[in-house]
């Protein structure tokens, strides 16, 4: 067994974990990942690319998801390699007079809080979205929303942190986390050798909780499969995320007014126009444990709630299908943190679908973490203790 050492080990190469390296190889620290197979091989790859705040619970969840969205931004000048970033802002849409009265408390409280948000009326979809059902009452608006191709983002962190000099070790899976006497992190055994170090970073997605309990410690995180069809390359049917406001309330566990059918399987209308000129439609939300596979009765329900808000989708191929799975908290926000039970351990995990959105802020703050500055955004929200005391993040009210 070889043996080597790194000041900070972390274990998985999706977009978090290639966030984290980035920052902390941006600081000058000794870092490697560790991944079981490939970059962004896993949930980051089976997505889409959204930076959002127009779904984000107004306050502390909506005020991390600007700081990771004006991170992106700086992105753009600070990577080595493009990704696909543009900011067009998005949408929600109305299907009834109820919606359009939570939509406008919505806004109230975004715009409350500072954030860019508007109502919308029917006249402002028509004018813009001509392919758009035209029996939708409005919705609303947040202007800053942004969007990126997110293999190629976390190629592209991956890259630039391997410049800082980062070093990633694929197809090299965590099989141990080694602790002292007191619990203190000491090293990460792989099948290729063991790292020494102190500081061990769990951003493995799905995975955290298994790498968790390599260490005796139980991380709240669930698998969440959704479901994403890719279309073929066709005229543009809209330039902007669109999506319904039922999304709000399936993302949040509430109950919507749809066809069981639908509510089944958490499916709401998601529309995401690509640079390739083609669009990808979701979304769907199960509880299935690691079960990856694609579910074509998901799927065709996902097209037929797609065809409801827009119908010349009905006449456009889909070009194929996935399935990823994403690390549902049950608060519905992530976990990033460090374990006060294990000295050197952190969690970076628990994200779900907002993956894509928090990737920037999340590495940033683990950076910021382990080098003992103050945060650019508070934390305490975020810590692992949270559930285990009880102080978990509040009921979300749409």
């Amino acid at each position: 067994m070889k043996s080597d050492t790194a000041e900070v080990v972390i274990i998985g190469g999706g977009i978090i974990g290639m966030a984290i390296a980035y920052y902390t190889a941006k600081l000058g620290m000794d870092v490697v990942v560790v991944e079981r197979g490939e970059v962004a091989g896993g949930t980051s790859s089976r997505c889409d690319g959204n930076i959002l705040a127009i779904d984000k619970d107004p306050g502390f969840d909506s005020q991390m998801s600007l700081k990771s969205q004006e991170l992106i931004a700086e992105m753009v000048h600070e990577l080595d390699e493009e990704f696909e970033y543009r900011a067009p802002g998005s949408i929600l849409v109305c299907e009834s007079e109820e919606e359009m009265i939570a939509a406008e408390r919505w806004v109230a409280r975004q715009k409350e809080a500072g954030l860019p948000f508007r109502m919308l009326d029917a006249q402002d979809l028509r004018d813009e979205w001509p392919y758009m059902s035209d029996d939708l009452l409005g919705g609303l608006e947040c202007a800053t929303d942004s969007t990126v191709n997110p293999v190629l983002l976390a190629y592209s962190l991956a890259s630039t942190a391997r410049r800082l000099g980062a070093r990633i070790l694929t197809n090299t899976p965590a099989t141990a986390i080694l602790l002292d006497e007191q619990r203190k992190i000491r090293g990460v055994d792989t099948p290729n050798g063991t790292i020494k170090t102190n500081t061990v970073i769990n951003a493995a997605g799905v995975w955290s909780k298994m790498i968790g309990l390599m260490a005796g410690i139980d991380i709240p995180i669930e698998p969440r499969k959704g479901h994403i069809l890719v279309a073929s390359r066709t005229a543009n049917i809209g330039k902007r995320k669109v999506m319904e406001f039922g999304y709000l309330i399936s993302k949040f566990g509430g109950k919507r007014k749809v066809d069981p059918k639908f509510e089944q399987y958490g499916i709401a209308l998601v529309f995401e126009p690509t640079a390739s000129q083609n669009f990808l439609i979701g979304s769907s939300r199960q509880f299935v444990g690691m079960e990856p596979r694609v579910d074509q009765q998901v799927t065709r329900l996902i097209a037929e709630r797609a065809i409801r808000f827009f119908p010349v989708i009905e006449h456009i191929p889909m070009l194929r299908t996935y399935a990823g799975l994403r690390p549902w908290t049950p608060d519905h926000l992530p976990i990033v943190s460090p374990i006060d039970e294990v000295p050197g351990l952190y969690v970076a995990a628990g994200h779900e679908g907002d993956g894509i959105s928090l990737a920037a802020v999340t590495g940033k703050a683990i950076s910021e973490m382990l080098s003992g500055v103050q945060t650019c955004i508070p934390t305490e929200p975020l810590r692992y203790d949270r559930f285990r005391n009880g102080r978990v993040h509040q009921e979300v009210v749409i």
